[in-house]
């Protein structure tokens, strides 16, 4: 049972990945949304995930979960600033020029604060929780 239970932990990790990266396609292929510079970092960062934590799935390696776990980590910090940027104004006055697309533009703006950062800062933290789980349980294994 705990193995299912694993198995299922590491699918629920890579399918969040999975609908990031979907999702980040959608809006810049078919809505035509230009990323800017800090959206860039969280896609090299969510990419590589979906492809690791799917070779993980095929050969039902959680050690996976060490790599993952810091990818997430720096992911969420490169998402919750990003997010400060756009939501808190003492923060947007002092951000850097981020290239042709300023990185305080908000695309979407759902509910008055879901934007891209957030919606990457969920998958980033969902992802790290499962890593944790992951990581806490090998050990206990060994």
């Amino acid at each position: 049972m705990e193995k299912d239970n694993q198995e299922n932990i590491l699918f629920f990790a890579w399918a969040v990945s999975i609908i990031a990266l979907f999702g980040s396609l959608y809006f810049s292929e078919i809505r035509k949304y230009e990323p800017c510079e800090l959206c860039w970092y969280q896609r090299i960062l969510m990419y590589p995930m979906a492809l690791l934590l799917g070779i993980a799935i095929v050969k039902k390696d959680y050690r996976i979960a060490v790599y993952s776990k810091w990818l997430s980590v720096i992911g969420m910090a490169v998402s919750a600033y990003h997010y400060s940027l756009q939501k808190l104004s003492f923060m947007a006055e002092a951000a850097p020029a981020c290239g042709r697309i300023p990185c305080t533009g908000q695309y979407i703006n759902w509910l008055g604060f879901i934007t891209i950062p957030f919606l990457a800062l969920i998958a980033f933290t969902l992802i790290f929780a499962c890593s944790m789980i992951l990581s806490k349980r090998e050990k206990g294994v060994q």
